[in-house]
């Protein structure tokens, strides 16, 4: 019966499921004829909305990027290949590979959303080296799968948000501790709970599949050139060159990177936010590397893992833009709003964020259209807004794992299709569905 399930899915989402591209683009025509149909705004408007928000994520567009290249980066430095290559030597067998993965990329997330995704992938490749006969796909789906953990975790934006003191929201709220959020019996069993049944979900997923005619890893057989730039002789060397391939310049810049990383974390503790850990896998791939030119191949080789990201996070922001200032993403909650009683309030609230995150796939972005509606009618109902708040935040999470959005930094590091994985996503999506929501409706 599984087989038949995750079979079924897979042939559906290999058959059906364009690239993550051109699924871009058939959201954004869905959502332009939703916002006719539905607001009421006209095509001309429609139009207008698109190409104003189209821009909007450029910042985070570059911040994701940088994830993907920086970590690349890193983790092929002689250092960190060795300790990703140690800890890979704890899975021998397929089943053991798909533990491992789903359970490190899992914790990696709850620390901090960048990491887990960047972390779970490198990790991933390294066991599929150790483990050759391991599904390639399912492994990824495996690493990927970690990331539902995210927003409720120490990167949540969404509980950190509400714990500030002057959000946007504070003077109906004010703030809330993540002690009521994030540290909730709730949030917990939630977090406990997917960390031991995903590992065993994803073994058992393993027995469906079994496929390995699409395992591809002469990818992962890279040239080292930086290696074989070292091998020239000194005395071969400009003087220009002699400087690309000094130790002493990579060690001056990465202390000061490292002076810096230290002082952040003395000023504002364990923040690890994503721009942060881009600069400690910059810095840290620069002193690991030893010397610029050393760095400099490393940096050319993973650019070419940034693109789909570049050119993919405009069309998002532009179908965020449409859902906003039409107004449909507004219509979509108060929808779910009309129908809640105060007891299934919480699990509508989710059902609802995960419907809006596959148009606005962005956790504060999300927070900003949905609060505004969810918070009022929580109070209206008297359901508790650190619970209607941590309810649109695992929404956010939940159906990242059949958004493509999100995958697109793994998948550049697997060297894999959107589709490759998704088939797999998608029994994630339905049993993650289950421990959500009982939390959200028997736990205070």
């Amino acid at each position: 019966m599984l087989r038949g399930i995750t079979n079924f899915f897979d042939r559906m989402v290999q058959r059906f499921l364009p690239d993550a591209f051109l699924f871009a683009i058939i959201l954004t025509l869905v959502v332009f004829g939703l916002g006719i149909f539905f607001t009421g705004s006209s095509p001309g408007q429609m139009v207008q909305f698109w190409g104003d928000g189209f821009w909007n994520l450029l910042a985070f567009a570059m911040q994701m990027s940088l994830i993907v290249v920086t970590g690349y980066i890193l983790a092929n430095t002689p250092l960190v290949k060795a300790a990703l290559s140690k800890i890979s030597t704890l899975a021998k067998t397929p089943g053991q590979a798909i533990l491992l993965v789903t359970f490190v990329a899992g914790v990696a997330c709850v620390i901090n959303y960048g990491f887990g995704l960047v972390a779970g992938a490198l990790l991933a490749v390294h066991v599929a080296r150790r483990v050759p006969n391991v599904d390639y796909r399912l492994l990824m789906a495996s690493a990927y799968s970690g990331f539902i953990l995210w927003h409720g975790g120490f990167s949540g934006s969404i509980p950190l948000t509400i714990a500030t003191e002057d959000h946007f929201l504070a003077d109906s709220i004010g703030s809330i501790a993540i002690t009521d959020t994030l540290f909730s019996g709730m949030n917990i069993f939630i977090i406990v709970t997917l960390l031991l049944s995903l590992p065993l979900l994803n073994l058992w997923l393993l027995k469906s599949s079994g496929d390995l005619s699409k395992n591809n890893l002469d990818f992962l057989e890279n040239e080292d050139k930086a290696e074989q730039q070292m091998a020239a002789t000194t005395a071969d060397l400009t003087p220009a060159e002699r400087m690309e391939n000094s130790k002493i310049i990579s060690y001056l810049i990465g202390a000061l990177g490292l002076a810096f990383i230290v002082y952040h974390f003395i000023r504002n503790g364990f923040d690890l936010n994503i721009n942060i850990v881009n600069f400690i896998f910059l810095f840290l791939g620069i002193l690991f590397h030893q010397t610029p030119r050393r760095f400099l191949n490393s940096v050319n080789d993973g650019v070419k893992n940034a693109g789909g990201i570049i050119i993919q996070f405009p069309f998002y922001a532009g179908i965020m833009g449409m859902m906003v200032a039409s107004g449909l993403s507004e219509q979509m909650s108060n929808w779910f709003v009309s129908i809640s009683t105060e007891f299934t309030f919480p699990v509508l609230a989710f059902i609802s964020a995960g419907i809006v995150n596959f148009f606005v796939p962005s956790g504060g972005g999300q927070w900003a259209v949905q609060a505004p509606i969810m918070i009022p009618a929580a109070m209206d109902l008297g359901v508790s807004t650190a619970k209607t708040a941590m309810a649109v935040a695992w929404g956010d999470a939940w159906t990242n794992m059949i958004q493509p959005f999100w995958a697109l930094p793994l998948l550049a590091i697997a060297g894999l299709k959107v589709k490759d994985i998704m088939g797999f996503c998608v029994i994630i999506l339905f049993w993650s569905f289950i421990p959500i929501s009982i939390a959200l409706l028997f736990f205070n």
